[in-house]
């Protein structure tokens, strides 16, 4: 009992200390509210329409995020498992990689919204780029550390590329690929929100910006405990992902 208690406890102490000083200390600021107010601003834009609900703002942001996360995850290993198989392609490519991988993406917002205008289209730009990278240098150090006998019986079996990378490649990869998805998981949510709040009128970084320019500490409180809660739901969903095709590639292994 007390092992499922622990890790609320610091949780709940530091929400009771805001709760303190929010109508203490603070009482009539402008920048904080108590979290008792923040859950009666939640509830009502639970049940609220329009633009500003939270179903809808939060339904925005995860479909921005999850379709830059596919993009940049499919692009992201398919040249990860280029470059790790292929030194001569790493090598042409090294400069041209080092160049614009430090390129910030929410500087491409300015670029990709001549391109595509404000929307849907113009922030799953901005988080794939954002997600590529990561996804890339990872699948490629991945890739090149496969055991080189199984390549070499990839070779001696006059396997095709794509069949090597089907069969032997990514299975051999597939653990370490997880990690990398947790990553992208994360990167993808955190610039969604970003552009959101920098450029696109919509989402749940949005509905945040709104509610710190209304003067509304309680509603941008409340955004702000919704957005962490539903980044940590998804990163307990992708971590239970991970463990579930571990367990289940150790059971192959074993029967095997």
């Amino acid at each position: 009992m007390l092992r499922l208690i622990r890790p609320f406890v610091f949780p709940v102490l530091l929400l009771a200390a805001l709760e303190w000083y929010a109508r203490t200390l603070g009482q009539g600021s402008d920048a904080i509210a108590p979290p008792s107010k923040a859950l009666q601003a939640f509830v009502g834009a639970l049940f609220s329409t329009g633009e500003f609900s939270i179903l809808e703002a939060t339904a925005f942001t995860l479909a921005s995020a999850g379709m830059g996360l596919l993009l940049g995850l499919a692009c992201g290993v398919g040249l990860g498992v280029v470059l790790g198989l292929s030194k001569r392609i790493a090598h042409m490519s090294y400069l041209s990689i080092e160049v614009l991988r430090p390129l910030p993406s929410v500087a491409l917002i300015p670029l990709v919204m001549m391109v595509f205008g404000f929307g849907f289209r113009m922030e799953i730009c901005v988080v794939g780029f954002a997600v590529f990278w990561p996804l890339l240098l990872l699948t490629q150090a991945a890739v090149q550390q496969v055991e080189p006998r199984l390549l070499e019986v990839s070779l001696a079996l006059n396997l095709s590329a794509w069949d090597r990378a089907i069969k032997i490649v990514l299975p051999s990869v597939l653990p370490r690929l997880f990690v990398a998805l947790r990553l992208g998981v994360a990167i993808a949510l955190v610039v969604a929100v970003t552009v959101e709040i920098a450029a696109n009128p919509s989402g749940m970084g949005y509905a945040l910006m709104i509610a710190q320019q209304s003067l509304a500490p309680e509603l941008m409180l409340a955004w702000l405990f919704w957005i962490g809660l539903v980044g940590y739901v998804i990163n307990t969903a992708a971590l239970l992902l991970q463990r579930c095709v571990a367990r289940r590639m150790g059971d192959t292994g074993g029967h095997q």
